[in-house]
């Protein structure tokens, strides 16, 4: 055989792993650029998002009858959409963020704790995350922010309460394989102690699968937060989010479609994006997966 036969599957393997990284710049892109553009909001030339004009209520956006001074039109306190979106999406993202970790960091280490240790442990973590799931989640909404009232630290706890059960039960799976692989037997035959074994080589096993559901469950903070704002549950004023922005429009629909379009089109771009970029993530954390 010539040499050429023994580099084709090698570069086959290379062309690969090149088209791997290109869906991940496809949805990362944009999804850098959006949090960019909301972090760099105080630089922008933007009116101030809360600046009422009761003179220019309901104006529509560019190219229905609008003018350039409010390109995607005002709301119905004259604010100017365009710079409540910038402004807004800085909070709506802080809260995808921190809502995402609220709920992963305790739930990937629940669910390592569930998956490696078995026995008592696994019963107690799996039952709990059995009635979490079993709850609908804005029923929990509801009975926790009617109690504690709404803020951004209480729609934080509602979402930590509610996310971390799906992220320990597939990290309990994924742990449950794990902690019978040769690398695991031999480090115990070797003396290693079961919490540096978990922590220091079955949990960075697991970076993958929890870096899949992180941006997985960043999409699900956006929606939910979306749909708490809608009920009236999100943030309080002042604060503006693409929830509340959206819920804002609802009354003026049919005089004003664009209060709610703009941020609609905002949340399902962002969520859309997050979720390819989780499958983009799972395919380049999995090789099977992957295609050549």
């Amino acid at each position: 055989m010539t040499s050429a036969t023994y580099e084709a599957p090698l570069e086959l393997a290379h062309r690969g792993r090149r088209r791997g990284h290109w869906p991940l710049a496809w949805f990362g892109g944009p999804l850098a650029l959006v949090a960019l553009v909301s972090l760099a909001a105080p630089l922008l030339p933007l009116d101030p998002p809360r600046q009422q004009d009761l003179a220019n209520t309901l104006q529509p956006p560019v190219g229905f009858g609008g003018t350039w001074a409010h390109p995607l039109g005002t709301d119905k306190l004259g604010r100017d959409l365009l710079s409540q979106l910038v402004w807004g999406g800085r909070l709506t993202l802080f809260i995808a963020v921190t809502g995402m970790l609220v709920a992963i960091v305790p739930g990937a280490l629940l669910g390592l704790l569930a998956g490696y240790r078995r026995g008592a442990w696994d019963a107690i973590v799996s039952r709990l995350a059995d009635s979490v799931l079993a709850l609908p989640f804005v029923l929990v909404a509801i009975a926790i922010i009617a109690n504690r009232g709404a803020s951004i630290g209480v729609l934080l706890a509602v979402l930590a309460i509610t996310g971390w059960a799906r992220c320990a039960r597939i990290v309990r799976a994924e742990a449950l394989g794990l902690r019978e692989r040769p690398f695991v037997l031999g480090l115990r035959a070797a003396g290693a102690s079961e919490l540096r074994i978990a922590l220091r080589h079955v949990l960075p096993n697991l970076s993958g699968t929890i870096v899949v559901l992180a941006a997985l469950q960043m999409g699900t903070v956006i929606l939910a937060e979306s749909a708490l704002s809608y009920l009236g549950l999100g943030v309080p004023p002042p604060s503006i989010t693409w929830g509340s922005i959206l819920a804002g429009g609802n009354d003026v629909l049919t005089q004003a479609w664009w209060i709610t379009t703009f941020p609609g089109i905002a949340i399902t771009i962002v969520v859309l994006l997050l979720n390819l970029l989780g499958d983009a993530l799972l395919i380049t954390f999995d090789p099977k997966k992957r295609r050549y």
